[in-house]
């Protein structure tokens, strides 16, 4: 039965760490884009993810990890790719999602016409592989 108790509560702890990630990834997007660093402003959510890149931390439902480009515009797939590309060159951060259970970084304009996504454990640096 302690067993169980355990397992709920680390449970929601990894939840809490994650809404928490999101919260705080869609915070820093705003101030820059309110800020005048960036021109568009990123919102992220969960998502299912991409079952072919799960490895041995994906979370069952859940292991997307969505950014959605608000720019008023369609935008080219070219500059959806700048913006995985900036977030996968940050390795902590790559690490860090890992640990927290996703495995796919989707990144899709406001219109959802288009999207790029990449595997995140292909990104991550890690000596061997991810057992999935």
């Amino acid at each position: 039965m302690w067993y169980k108790i355990i397992q709920i509560a680390e449970w929601f702890g990894e939840m809490a760490d994650r809404i928490k990630l999101i919260r705080d990834f869609n915070a820093a997007a705003r101030y820059s884009f309110i800020g005048g660093f960036a021109d568009t402003l990123l919102e992220a959510k969960i998502t299912r993810g991409d079952s072919s890149y799960r490895h041995a931390f994906s979370k069952f439902m859940g292991g997307g990890f969505r950014i959605k480009t608000l720019s008023g515009t369609h935008m080219a797939r070219f500059e959806l790719i700048e913006v995985g590309q900036v977030i996968l060159s940050n390795e902590m951060l790559i690490r860090k999602l890992i640990s927290l259970g996703w495995d796919t970084l989707e990144v899709q304009d406001e219109f959802g016409a288009i999207g790029c996504k990449w595997a995140l454990k292909d990104h991550a640096h890690i000596r061997g592989i991810l057992p999935g």
